[in-house]
């Protein structure tokens, strides 16, 4: 079966372009200190990460012993503390630049999808100088549901004016490559992501790349 070029990619957040585990870290604990409750560790965060901002909470919330109706509390304090510090103990992973720079510079056109909050999403991506590069953002709260559903990659192929056949997803877990399958999409994991603990080499995808920088190499590859 011949494999048409992509026109445009989806490309994923936390775990994909930004290691991100240390925002979580402080805001989750200053969250749990906030309620009395003991704090997590990264591990456990790194686990956890990856359905969105309220399954986080809900589970880190169950992982400590406090109870589910802290849940309203918890995510008002995890909003204000996550927003004091993001960005500030995150990194971008090696090659994301020069990785975007060359599927740019390939011509092809590029949305940010990830389930964080668009209100977290935006201002992570200016403060880490990605902003640039995409031509929309979309957080787990832009559509009615969040990946693995593939809804949300639907509306962006929507948004690009792509076909899914034609847009390529770049992610780091199972959510990513169960999204992009069931919308029509090819899909390339990254190997340095979070993929919920699990072995991200395991999830069905159509290739894996140790470096955002080795995608235009891996399109070019014969399929």
């Amino acid at each position: 079966m011949t494999t048409h070029p992509p026109q445009a990619a989806i490309v994923d957040l936390d775990g994909t372009m930004v290691d991100t585990i240390g925002d979580f870290a402080v805001a989750l604990n200053r969250m749990l200190a906030e309620l009395g409750l003991p704090a997590t560790d990264r591990p456990t965060i790194e686990r956890l990460v990856g359905k969105g901002s309220e399954h986080l909470i809900r589970s880190v919330l169950a992982h400590v012993g406090g109870r589910a109706q802290l849940y309203d509390a918890a995510w008002s304090a995890y909003q204000k503390h996550y927003l004091a510090i993001n960005g500030e103990h995150a990194q971008l992973y090696p090659g994301v630049l020069e990785g975007l720079a060359a599927l740019r510079a390939a011509g092809l056109r590029l949305v940010c999808l990830t389930n964080k909050p668009t209100g977290f999403a935006r201002p992570l991506l200016e403060r880490k100088g990605l902003a640039g590069y995409f031509e929309a953002v979309f957080g787990g709260d832009a559509f009615e549901r969040q990946k693995p559903d593939p809804l949300p990659l639907l509306k962006a192929c929507e948004a690009l004016g792509t076909t899914p056949a034609r847009t390529l997803v770049i992610g780091d877990s199972s959510n990513d490559a169960q999204a992009a399958r069931a919308a029509g999409c090819r899909v390339v994991l990254v190997t340095y992501g979070y993929n919920h603990g699990e072995p991200v080499r395991n999830v069905p995808a159509d290739g894996f790349v140790d470096s955002l920088a080795d995608v235009p190499a891996w399109l070019a590859s014969p399929a």
